[in-house]
């Protein structure tokens, strides 16, 4: 399955979950939630999957966790914040860094209109 393909079902599936539970949950509500929804439609999800930092050849658990990972391809953030921050995006890209996946999304379900909250970044 095509990146965009992934994308488009991750942004679908985030839109119902947002219409049908509303803005201002706990982070942790969508997240489990949204990966419901994705293995429903078929995609490979892990939740809070932990990422190493390899230095000087040594992996070190040093306690980086993605929201979600699809397909072993996306990165999903998860926020419930008024406003991303620079640190959202630097975290989300450190993410994107380390898993060796190119395209991240960062979704923020405190905006009362979703499509507000969305940011894609490419690595």
């Amino acid at each position: 399955m095509e990146i965009n393909d992934i994308t488009q079902i991750i942004l679908d599936c985030s839109y119902k979950i947002h219409s049908k539970l509303g803005s201002g949950l706990l982070e942790r509500v969508y997240r489990e939630c949204l990966s419901f929804e994705l293995e429903k439609a078929g995609l490979k999800v892990e939740q809070e999957k932990a990422i190493p930092v390899i230095y000087e050849g040594v992996r070190m658990d040093c306690g980086y966790r993605i929201d979600i990972l699809v397909e072993n391809k996306v990165v999903i953030e998860l926020k419930v914040v008024e406003n991303f921050t620079e640190e959202h995006i630097a975290q989300t890209l450190t993410y994107l860094r380390f898993s060796g996946c190119k395209i991240g999304l960062l979704l923020n379900f405190y905006k009362r209109s979703l499509k507000d909250g969305i940011k894609r970044l490419i690595l």
